[in-house]
Order: C-alpha cells, then sequence, then structure tokens
C-alpha cells in the first residue's frame, strides 16, 4: 500500500543536497552560502586536520566522522562548508548533503540512498544537541556505527555542536542523579559523542585574532581604511556586542564595507 521509494536524484547536478522528508528526497543546491577557506583565521588546527581527513575521504581512503565542538561564533559551521567547496574542486564526486537533527530518524532511508552510488558524501548536521526526553540521539548512532550493514563506506558525518558531549552539563547530572544505575545511563549518552573519531575543538578569540578576521575580510574585498580607525571601530563594536568570536568579526565587517560602498557576497 506504500508509494515505491523515490529513485535517487541526479548526484551530477549539484555539489550539495539537502534532506527532506514527507515525501524523502534530496534537493540539489546549486550554489552553498559558504566563505572562501582562506578566509577563516584562527582555527589552523582544526582546519588542517578536517581538510586532510576530507582529502583522504574523497581519495577512496578511510576517513573519521568529525565532531566539531566549542565556542559560539567560531567558524565550525564555515569551516565543514568551505573545506567542501576545496574538495570539491579537486574531487567532483564529493557532494555535502545537509541533514537537520529532526530528520535523523530517517537516515536509514538515506543510507539506503546513498549506499548504491558511486558518488562519495559529506553528511552533516549543524547545531547538533540533544535534550533531556530526546531520542533522536538513537538514530545518530545508524550513521556513526551503521548498525548490521554498517555505515556505508562512502558517508561519512560531520556535525557541529556548541557542547562537547551534544547535551547539556545539567541533563548529565540529572542522569546521574535519578536513574536506577547512574553510571550506565550516563554512558549511554556520553558514549555518542565517542563514536566521532576527530574532536576539534573551537576556542573563543583572542583581540588579536579578532582584528586579524577583520583584516583578512578587508583585503578580500577591497574594503580600504586607516588601521588606528579600523582598529578602534572594531574594538568599539565588540564591546557593544560583549563577545569576541569569528561572526562578531564578521558583522562588523558587513556594516563596514557597507558605510564604505563595497558590496559583500
Amino acid at each position: 500500500m506504500a508509494p515505491a521509494p523515490l529513485p535517487a536524484p541526479d548526484f551530477a547536478a549539484a555539489p550539495a543536497f539537502v534532506w527532506h522528508v514527507d515525501p524523502d528526497r534530496l534537493e540539489p543546491v546549486p550554489a552553498v552560502n559558504r566563505i572562501g577557506l582562506d578566509l577563516l583565521v584562527g582555527i589552523d588546527r582544526s582546519r588542517d586536520t578536517l581538510l586532510d581527513n576530507t582529502r583522504r575521504f574523497a581519495a577512496g581512503y578511510a576517513a573519521n566522522n568529525a565532531l566539531l565542538w566549542g565556542a559560539r561564533g567560531m567558524g565550525k559551521s564555515s569551516l565543514v562548508k568551505a573545506i567542501h567547496a576545496e574538495v570539491n574542486a579537486e574531487h567532483p564526486e564529493l557532494k555535502l548533503i545537509e541533514l537537520q537533527r529532526e530528520d535523523l530518524p530517517s537516515v536509514g532511508r538515506l543510507l539506503g540512498q546513498l549506499r548504491a552510488t558511486s558518488s562519495r558524501f559529506v553528511l552533516f548536521c549543524d547545531d547538533l544537541s540533544f535534550s533531556h526526553d530526546d531520542q533522536h540521539y538513537k538514530s545518530l548512532k545508524a550513521v556513526l556505527d551503521g548498525g548490521i550493514e554498517g555505515r556505508p563506506p562512502n558517508v561519512v558525518l560531520y556535525a557541529t555542536s556548541n557542547r562537547r558531549h551534544l547535551m547539556p552539563r545539567d541533563m548529565i547530572e540529572n542522569e546521574r542523579s535519578t536513574a536506577i544505575s547512574p553510571s550506565e545511563a550516563v554512558e549511554e549518552k556520553v558514549s555518542l559523542s565517542d563514536r566521532f573519531g576527530l574532536w576539534l575543538g573551537f576556542h573563543p578569540c583572542s583581540q588579536d585574532e579578532y582584528l586579524a578576521m577583520i583584516a583578512r575580510y578587508c583585503d578580500a574585498y577591497g574594503v580600504t581604511v586607516a588601521e588606528d580607525e579600523l582598529r578602534a571601530e572594531a574594538i568599539e563594536w565588540q564591546a557593544t556586542r560583549g563577545a569576541r568570536s569569528g561572526r562578531v568579526a564578521w558583522q562588523f565587517f558587513t556594516d563596514l564595507a557597507g558605510r564604505k560602498g563595497v558590496k559583500v557576497g
């Protein structure tokens, strides 16, 4: 009585896709919203590690799932998209597929479509986290471990999260205090993050790194401004925001470029 599964899309039609359900389909994304890899400042170690892992995967060699965790606005999502662009230029068969956290229960059906193709896929789950009564984390194990079939050799998962263990600390403490077997209850959830072979930490940037980010944007887009003026305005901007990050640096640069009459994007 159920409708037949939809055929796999033409993966040569776009470098990236978004997975949707009801009905299941992969929507092509001809132009991905991203910035160049050379514009990401202050995350050199994470950049090099993830780039090497992705190049090995695209070339058909063994590679790890990766969890990018840490401070907000420090380029976790931007790094995944920029690295895909870099490696896709060398290996056009490498595709990026965005998977929403809410659609994790359907991931088995998605893997079934991808398993039978010759392309290689980076599944990208942005801002991944779980609440106390959230059972979606069990679906994620299908991507990381693959169950009895195993994870398809042409699929790897990159996820970003503000939390190293994908759940708030008070949730972990609550499990310890209320479960019949506290250690087992905590281990079941915390062990999910252990299934990522790569843990890449992103930490708040220093003022020098923040200013270097802005200077790199100015050079890339041809925005000319006196160094003293740029420094003073940039520091004032981050003071009003109460934070320093790559996102704040980009927001300041966007405002600056607009005032200088320079188009961005």
